[in-house]
């Protein structure tokens, strides 16, 4: 898939004209601590737990474990450092923004072992992790530093016995659960916005993917952030995940995962001191293909879309609707690039599709590749692991899918494409339209009014015309229905990090 071109936050996937960055050979990992007030701890119970290759089975490391207790301990520090006498809170701005630059600076420095890092941990191709994630991850710091001293109040026109304006100031603690299918790329997306906007956070990484994460604890460090400013604490969901929903003294949290664990951490937030909440959450995205597409675009966009980072996408294009004139054209096509996809050690710069990230995606993958097959669709190609170490999955395409199908309705996070056809216009809006999830979707057409009033009537977040995964740091990103709440990225995240403070001065009587 290398070779398509995908785009994530403006960089494009296609492989560079100049020679392939190397990974760097990793004899120790430095930074498997939690990271609270610019120094490392073990945890309170004094519990690890093991990070695996997902491409060999190999453990990398053990990391510490933190839970309640660490995350108090967390919060405390970040409490402190959001104080309003504190060197953060009393810091010029444009300061704020410089040390972003910086962060920036030093994870561009790092970019070599930062990308062999996530392929080790996460699986996914070093190529894609050094170009796409820490692409992504600079740009959004840097797209963030320049908002730093940006941020602006209004005046409200009263009457003239009143001043009134507005003021924007920090929310306090915020707490950034992360997942493991980009783990450097959204640990920058909660965590650029937040402190761009004066916040102090406390994070806690996907426990499948903390390594990342942590080497950027001692970069954020080495660039001058204030102790408690920022602070990780690797650990499970239920234990460090529930923590921060639940705890009294986070303000506001933001979660990008699943629907059914966001709806936990909702719950735990409106139990708890009713912190704000923003998630991101799952989906199942339609890509509608209309006849007078250009169609080797369509194939190679919607290709992208269902098999980048094998499939663990929350905007991944898992419901392909193709008019039904070219849809066995689509179908044949789609065949032949599927089975050209270059598949294993993601450590290799020239493999393109590396495993999923545990057994357990992996065995609920196939579950529902079965369910496919019985419930009458049509297998075209792949379905079936292709070596016996790793957790690798040959990228797979359905064709005579129904809508009833559980492969048409569940996320299947996996590297599934499903295509469907379908006669009319209005019927292929309302089919893209029937589902719970309203994060992304796509529409290939050569006709502007047609795509026009199709992206007006589908019900999601992101809409893409003629392109695929074309996500930028100054474009908002989040979901209708039960895709989540809120927008991360762009001038709209900068709300989710910020209370608005009215203020109403009496002026003397004057002549």
């Amino acid at each position: 898939m290398a070779q398509n071109g995908t785009t994530v936050n403006g960089v494009s996937e296609g492989r560079p004209a100049m020679p392939f960055p190397q990974p760097v050979k990793v004899q120790e990992i430095r930074h498997n601590k939690i990271f609270i007030n610019n120094e490392w701890h073990t945890s309170i119970k004094g519990r690890t737990f093991p990070t695996f290759n997902p491409a060999t089975g190999v453990k990398i490391c053990d990391v510490e474990e933190a839970d309640k207790a660490d995350v108090d301990k967390a919060v405390e520090a970040a409490k402190a450092a959001g104080q309003r006498t504190s060197p953060w809170r009393k810091m010029d701005v444009s300061s704020r923004g410089r040390l972003l630059h910086k962060l920036a600076d030093l994870i561009d420095r790092d970019r070599v072992l930062l990308a062999t890092l996530e392929t080790m941990d996460s699986g996914k191709p070093f190529l894609h992790a050094f170009f796409i994630d820490l692409d992504g991850s600079i740009k959004t710091l840097r797209y963030f530093a320049g908002w730093a001293d940006k941020i602006h109040g209004k005046t409200m026109p009263v009457d003239d016995s009143f001043m009134c304006f507005t003021k924007h100031e920090p929310i306090g603690v915020c707490g950034a659960i992360i997942p493991w299918n980009f783990p450097l790329l959204m640990f920058m997306w909660k965590i650029a916005p937040a402190l761009c906007c004066g916040n102090t956070v406390v994070v806690k990484p996907a426990e499948q993917t903390p390594l990342t994460a942590l080497h950027v604890g001692a970069l954020i460090k080495e660039a001058g952030f204030p102790p408690g400013v920022v602070n990780i604490v690797p650990g499970f969901g239920p234990t460090a995940g529930a923590a921060i929903a639940s705890h009294m003294g986070i303000d506001k949290v933001a979660f990008t995962g699943s629907t059914e664990v966001g709806q936990l951490i909702k719950e735990a937030a409106a139990k708890s001191n009713l912190k704000r909440v923003t998630l991101e959450l799952g989906g199942k995205n339609p890509c509608i293909v209309f006849a007078d597409s250009d169609l080797k675009l369509a194939v190679e966009e919607s290709q992208k879309g269902a098999f980048f980072n094998q499939g663990q996408c929350c905007t991944a294009a898992s419901r392909v609707f193709v008019e039904e004139s070219v849809y066995q054209e689509f179908v044949r096509r789609s065949v032949e690039s599927a089975k050209n996809i270059i598949i294993g050690d993601p450590l290799d710069p020239r493999t393109s599709h590396g495993p999923q990230i545990d057994q357990q995606q992996f065995d609920k993958i196939l579950e529902l590749i079965e369910s496919g097959k019985r419930e009458g669709a049509r297998l075209e190609c792949g379905g079936v692991a292709i070596q016996d170490t790793g957790l690798f999955l040959q990228p797979t395409v359905f064709s005579d899918v129904g809508d009833h199908m559980r492969i048409a309705k569940e996320e299947i996070f996996g590297p599934v494409q499903c295509i469907f056809s379908f006669k009319s216009q209005q019927e292929a809006i309302e089919r893209a339209n029937s589902s719970e999830y309203g994060l992304v979707a796509a529409v290939f057409t050569r006709s502007m009014d047609r795509a026009l009033a199709v992206t007006a009537a589908l019900e999601t977040g992101t809409v893409w015309v003629n392109c695929y995964n074309a996500l930028h740091a100054q474009a908002p990103f989040g979901g209708y229905k039960m895709s989540g709440n809120g927008r991360e990225l762009g001038e709209y995240a900068l709300a989710e990090y910020s209370e608005v403070k009215a203020v109403t001065i009496k002026l003397s009587e004057t002549l």
